[in-house]
């Protein structure tokens, strides 16, 4: 049984190291380009070294993956995994702009059953547990019912048209847009970027939970701690726009990135 008075007090944690280094709270840190020139910033490098430590502490029969840290393909062999990205949405986080979260999930079986975001720069924590619902802050969330497609919102950049939706303001963090749908703020969020499950995982299952429908962007079931841990893309919609939403994001490839 998970201790989960010690595992938010690990995401509190997190979130205070994160944010000791955050530009926008007139913090300062180092950045650079990782291999595949996405950018990576000393923060991302200090969450993820306390998060391994806390989280394998306190589950110890856990595997591990991380965005910031060499994949071992003995994860696969485990029923359980720490899934984490320490911190999602780096360029808002180096940008001093608050759409950034630490992400972490835990998998159970191929799908998540643990999920906490932590976005401290926007003073929420968002967290679920398969089967118990999804809250922010502690206040249950209720994803979208919107029915219609059309003027359906997404988050999405202002100069970025994406007729027939209507866009609202887009955290750069992908979690934090499926987020959004969870606590009603959007009807769609997606990216049909090759990602990465840790990109992902907490955040559909707090979307799910609070109701929404969440698959691949093909509209195909998500799957977790696969021996390629790349994702098809994701999509999150109010489920009664989720046909047509998969409709209307085929062909969009180059248009919704992850970026």
């Amino acid at each position: 049984m998970l201790d989960y008075t010690r595992f938010d007090a690990i995401m509190a944690e997190a979130a205070r190291i994160a944010m000791a280094e955050f530009p926008g709270a007139g913090n300062e840190t180092t950045a650079w380009r990782k291999e595949d020139d996405t950018p990576v910033c000393a923060a991302d490098l200090a969450v993820n070294r306390f998060l391994a430590e806390s989280l394998r502490d306190l589950l110890p029969s856990a595997g591990w993956l991380s965005e910031e840290t060499a994949d071992n393909p003995d994860r696969v062999k485990g029923g359980l995994l720490w899934l984490v990205d320490p911190i999602d949405g780096t360029r808002d986080f180096l940008r001093g702009r608050a759409g950034w979260a630490v992400s972490v999930a835990l998998i159970s079986n191929g799908r998540p059953l643990i999920a906490r975001l932590a976005a401290p720069a926007r003073g929420e924590l968002w967290a679920a547990e398969a089967g118990r619902g999804a809250r922010r802050n502690g206040l249950a969330l209720k994803a979208s019912t919107r029915a219609a497609f059309d003027g359906a919102r997404i988050p999405a950049d202002a100069t970025m048209r994406l007729p027939p939706l209507v866009n609202v303001p887009k955290p750069n963090s992908i979690a934090l847009r499926i987020a959004l749908v969870a606590s009603g703020e959007a009807d769609v969020a997606a990216s049909t970027r090759l990602g990465y499950e840790w990109d992902i995982g907490a955040a559909a299952l707090i979307a799910r939970e609070a109701g929404a429908t969440v698959t691949d962007a093909l509209g195909g079931q998500l799957a977790f701690n696969k021996a390629d841990p790349r994702a098809k893309g994701i999509l999150a919609t109010a489920p009664a726009i989720h046909r047509a939403a998969t409709d209307w994001l085929a062909g969009r490839d180059d248009r919704l990135r992850h970026n």
